[in-house]
């Protein structure tokens, strides 16, 4: 069995950025640690144990012929499910702050909507490149997999969690695009899922405070706004370099849990535009490197994994940075790989691996894959009408 060959760009990206998440976190979360466990590295020493577990999960998963993992596309998308719903049950589901995101097995605590991301990008993959001819048939084609995403955006909002199924809404209709689902069949969904958007936000008071402190933070600075305006602060104190690696201030039990969705504005203050800039120029890489592989791949499955593998990181480091930068609303979605995490960063490094996996060289014959993915769209011939 001749050893896969692993793309290195993706590879040292992943390590690079895991890496500076490490360093990173335990300059954003020192004090806090010491406050809350008086130990400064409580917080890093568990964000390394899991990168390192992660990058052992990701090697292995590299070695992964995605074809087998193909034939489980529906078991997983089961289990997926099944996962988010067991947070509804007592005893197994955990609350905190507000919202029941978590699974505790023991002495671990599991967020199951990221697996639920990935598990749903796999099943998406697979039946989108299976009916890939039928896409064009409104009922028939496109509306299963908008109603299956359905369910699993549903399932995180009842958590709540509305960054999470925004970013799988937003995931599942990149692949719908980018199979070839037409073009007035995604506009007409992406209309009626505004008003429903209207309503999570408008109709929840926390929610609607939210948006109005986005408006005007410094207006809202004691309360809803605070967060925000403490962010704004820190990447503006960081100038062009930075004050130096954990020289920045807004840490220091101003900026609330710095260490975790709002690490990038650490990284803005320690390390300035030059740094800020580097982490998004890191992203920006695995999304040409992800899209690369995914141009090269010869059937539908594995371009609709590469992609969607490659746009659920980047959009996710995007919004995060977004948010830190006070360019969107603020929403609780970390930054893939550097904030502080053990579901999301496993998870992310797994998801990571899959793309390893397609890059490593298991590709079928064009003609073992035309009778699974004859006729696919990746044009916009699908999109036509």
């Amino acid at each position: 069995m001749r050893r896969p060959r692993i793309d290195p760009v993706i590879f040292f990206s992943a390590l690079g950025l895991s890496v500076f998440g490490v360093v990173m976190v335990f300059s954003a979360s020192q004090i806090l640690a010491l406050d809350r466990y008086r130990d400064a590295f409580y917080f890093v020493k568990r964000h390394a144990m899991w990168a390192a577990v992660g990058f052992a999960l990701m090697l292995l998963l590299a070695r992964v012929d995605v074809r087998r993992l193909r034939r489980l596309a529906v078991p997983i998308l089961v289990l997926s499910f099944v996962v988010l719903a067991l947070v509804f049950v007592p005893g197994i589901g955990r609350s905190a702050g507000g919202a029941r995101r978590w699974i505790v097995l023991g002495p671990l605590s599991f967020q199951p909507a990221e697996a639920a991301k990935l598990g749903l990008l796999i099943f998406l993959a697979h039946f989108l490149a299976v009916k890939s001819d039928r896409l064009g048939d409104f009922k028939y084609g496109f509306m299963p997999p908008v109603l299956i995403t359905g369910v699993g955006v549903l399932l995180i909002l009842a958590q709540p969690d509305l960054g999470t199924a925004m970013l799988l809404a937003l995931v599942a209709g990149q692949l719908l695009f980018l199979a070839g689902a037409r073009w007035r069949h995604l506009a007409g969904c992406a209309l009626a899922a505004a008003p429903v958007f209207y309503w999570l936000v408008f109709s929840v008071p926390w929610r609607k405070r939210r948006i109005l402190a986005f408006l005007d933070p410094f207006g809202a600075v004691r309360e809803t706004g605070y967060q925000l305006v403490q962010s704004l602060l820190a990447l503006g104190r960081g100038g062009l370099t930075g004050l130096g690696l954990g020289e920045g201030k807004q840490k220091l039990l101003y900026l609330p849990e710095p260490h975790t969705d709002f690490i990038f504005a650490v990284v803005g203050e320690e390390l300035g535009l030059v740094g800020a800039l580097a982490v998004a120029a890191v992203f920006a890489v695995i999304l040409w490197r992800g899209l690369r592989v995914a141009a090269r791949c010869e059937d539908g499955f594995r371009f609709l994994l590469a992609s969607g593998i490659t746009l659920m990181v980047t959009v996710q480091g995007l919004l995060n940075m977004a948010v830190a930068s006070g360019l969107v609303p603020t929403k609780g979605v970390p930054l893939p790989l550097i904030s502080l995490g053990g579901t999301s960063l496993v998870f992310t490094l797994l998801a990571l691996g899959l793309l390893l996996a397609v890059e490593a060289g298991t590709r079928p014959a064009p003609a073992q894959a035309a009778p699974m993915d004859a006729a696919a769209p990746w044009s916009a011939e699908g999109r036509a009408g």
